[in-house]
């Protein structure tokens, strides 16, 4: 079989539709940066009207998208596509893609509750789905949360509408969940004030409401003791590790012994 190619037919094609093609990349571009420049702008403007941060960054790339889906309907009506056609097959596949990412846009629509009821607030410490952080930024589809341990966490907003949000923030303090362990026969009335007065040597815990101190659960070889002082949310890791620092040493001070796991032994159990 012979294939002849049809240059003139390849040329005519070219000088029809190059022009517009190129020109609708050029839109595209434009558009893009044009979108960017707005963006900055409109976050400017709602910075100096006090706007607060999570309604600024919700209004931010809710504009973002709908600016960018301006332009390339733009750009297809150059190349050639019957705009009404084509936003007619948009919303029919919308439809349809939407039936199928029901999750998608129940997150769309958690956001906008988080954004309009504000059960918390950029800068806020909460506990989301048993994870804590504080919230960095409030998005569309999701909230995003720092973790004392600076780990980023980003959360689907219908995991947060869907659950149980803890905001640590309203209360301004939290308290820290740290385990202390003595053996058997130690005296817990006498390890108790000791643990309450390496607490109050700690500047950054507050004294109300005041630290609590009692016994978790018996283990094989150690009494759990639970220590729970209460702190400024962004005081968490500086505590924690003075907190525990602070009751080594008082228990070095004071003579109190730990117990070891290696080996079976039966000991005396203290009051």
């Amino acid at each position: 079989m012979n294939f002849e190619i049809d240059f003139d037919a390849i040329l005519d094609w070219a000088m029809e539709f190059g022009p517009k093609l190129l020109l609708s990349i050029v839109i595209l571009i434009i558009g893009f940066w044009a979108v960017k420049r707005v963006g900055r702008l409109v976050n400017r403007s709602l910075n100096r009207a006090k706007v607060s941060p999570e309604i600024s960054t919700f209004l931010g790339s809710m504009l973002d998208i709908s600016l960018k889906f301006i332009i390339l309907l733009i750009a297809a009506g150059v190349i050639g596509f019957q705009i009404s056609s084509l936003v007619a097959i948009l919303a029919a596949a919308g439809f349809a893609v939407g039936l199928a990412l029901q999750g998608f846009l129940g997150n769309f629509a958690s956001g906008i509750t988080i954004v309009f009821f504000k059960p918390y607030k950029v800068g806020d410490w909460v506990e989301i789905s048993d994870k804590f952080g504080q919230v960095e930024s409030i998005q569309i589809f999701n909230t995003t949360l720092i973790t004392p341990g600076q780990k980023t966490l980003i959360i689907p907003n219908g995991q947060v509408t869907d659950g149980i949000i803890t905001n640590f923030s309203t209360r301004g303090h939290i308290h820290l969940e740290l385990q202390v362990s003595i053996p058997y026969e130690e005296s817990f009335p006498k390890v108790k004030p000791l643990i309450l007065d390496a607490l109050r040597s700690i500047p950054k815990i507050l004294n109300d409401p005041e630290p609590i101190v009692g016994i978790e659960q018996f283990d094989t070889h150690n009494i759990i003791l639970s220590v729970r002082p209460f702190i400024k949310p962004d005081d968490y890791w500086d505590v924690t590790f003075k907190a525990y620092s602070a009751i080594k040493k008082i228990f070095h001070e004071n003579g109190i012994k730990v117990a070891y796991s290696e080996g079976i032994e039966l000991g005396k159990i203290g009051n």
